[in-house]
């Protein structure tokens, strides 16, 4: 014969602390006349009993350190992929940069033929630039892979990429000088370069 359910209630009541006295003597009888539910609310006290015990118990203080040293160590790769996840816009910033210093760095190393911005005003011997005496250049002069002579005026910018530059005592730059004959100097110079660029389209 199957128990009524309402006796498994009363056991819950019981351990809650919420049975009636009614109840309570009611769950006495039924568990003096019933083996099986008396087995049942005897299982059900050792394991509040245990779970009473258990509450008090406090882990020793190394305990958390060990457990996580027994986890698996997770990967650098997990770990930059929740970085990047996390933070898009640094991502996106630090890969622009990387691309932009990994092409200007790759052009750095591979050395273009002799070339010159302005062609009026000047004479241009083997890969030397020549401003003479008298002469005057307007606007800003590049030279890659080659010399410039200044001996007359330029009325801007002077900048020699892998190359020289030499000013005769009566020659005269308005504007900057500039030699680039490192890789550094040359990622700087393009960075403003682009810049300059950037403001005059907006302009």
């Amino acid at each position: 014969m199957e128990c009524p359910k309402e006796i498994v209630l009363l056991m819950h009541s019981y351990f809650d602390g919420d049975l009636q006295p009614e109840g309570e003597q009611q769950l006495k009888e039924h568990l003096r006349s019933c083996a099986a539910c008396a087995a049942h609310f005897h299982e059900l006290k050792k394991t509040v009993a245990f779970l009473q015990y258990a509450a008090h118990v406090a882990a020793p203080p190394s305990f958390a350190a060990k457990v996580m040293e027994a986890m698996p160590k997770e990967r650098k790769t997990a770990r930059l992929r929740r970085f990047l996840h996390r933070h898009p816009l640094l991502t996106a910033a630090s890969l622009f940069l990387a691309l932009t210093f990994g092409s200007l760095a790759s052009s750095w190393g591979e050395r273009s033929a002799f070339s010159v911005s302005a062609d009026e005003h000047v004479i241009i011997r083997d890969h030397t630039v020549i401003v003479p005496k008298g002469e005057t250049v307007k606007g800003d002069i590049v030279v890659r892979n080659g010399l410039i002579r200044i001996e007359g005026t330029v009325d801007g910018d002077v900048t020699v990429i892998h190359g020289k530059k030499y000013m005769a005592s009566a020659g005269q730059v308005t504007g900057e000088v500039e030699e680039i004959n490192q890789v550094f100097e040359w990622i700087w110079y393009n960075i403003k370069e682009r810049f300059n660029r950037a403001l005059q389209s907006i302009e």
